[in-house]
């Protein structure tokens, strides 16, 4: 069973901190949420997380392995989907997935099963011959999370899940998260949606100005006004400390 870890992870970008020596844990079967206002910093956590992004100090460690010496055996136990889905536009649905399965370590003999069933799971089957370029923003979409998926991670980071998706495109979202979790996946899934992750998450953190500010009880009442509580009460903080909002 893998888990992430980030310990006091910071990274700026020039004068402004986008993550603030944040400490975040999600363990086996657990979907861990993160909500906050457009430039909390919850995609530049998910980049450090990934290693796409090295911090400015901290560290952040997957199976407690620091990302960033993090053996290929590892990777292939690892699936993202991080600010733009996975897709190369010239290539079909199914070439698509198939490539995307090689690279996370499918071997080529379960290749044929493996890219069937993921086109099943995702509904994709409509429009595996369609090239990605041509695909609707909603398809596109759930092609991404094909391609982080289909080598079933134990590991699970996925950034607005729900983006561009239709109502039946949220559920399949929704569901899929449920079945991942339940055998044994650590997900670490970042929303503007607050009632939406409320449906699915163990764990909701709120965050702003790149730290986690609260927690929120998913199975809580009026969750908009407990997040907007706590960033008010973020931001009055910071006022009072001298630092200018």
């Amino acid at each position: 069973m893998m888990s992430i870890v980030a310990e006091s992870i910071t990274r700026s970008y020039g004068d402004d901190l986008a993550v603030d020596h944040l400490d975040l844990e999600v363990g086996p079967g657990e979907i861990h949420a993160i909500v906050g206002l457009n430039g909390a910093g919850k995609t530049t956590l998910m980049r450090m997380l990934m290693g796409m992004v090295k911090p400015d100090s901290g560290r952040a460690l997957i199976d407690g392995v620091d990302v960033v010496s993090a053996p290929p055996a590892t990777w292939t136990q690892v699936g993202h989907m991080i600010e733009t889905p996975f897709g190369y536009p010239e290539l079909t649905v199914i070439e698509n997935i198939r490539a995307a399965a090689r690279l996370r370590g499918v071997s080529a003999g379960d290749l044929p099963s493996t890219t069937t069933a993921v086109i099943e799971r995702f509904e994709l089957g409509r429009w595996a011959h369609r090239r990605a370029r041509a695909l609707s923003m909603g398809n596109r979409q759930r092609l991404g999370l094909a391609c982080a998926l289909v080598h079933r991670p134990r590991i699970v980071v996925l950034d607005e899940p729900s983006n561009s998706l239709d109502p039946s495109g949220v559920v399949l979202v929704r569901d899929l998260m449920r079945h991942e979790a339940a055998g044994g996946a650590a997900m670490l899934v970042s929303s503007h949606h607050l009632d939406e992750m409320a449906r699915v998450a163990h764990r909701i953190s709120a965050l702003h100005r790149g730290r986690i500010i609260g927690a929120i009880d998913p199975d809580g009442v009026d969750l908009e006004r407990s997040f907007f509580e706590m960033v008010h009460g973020a931001e009055v903080g910071l006022r009072e400390g001298g630092i200018d909002a």
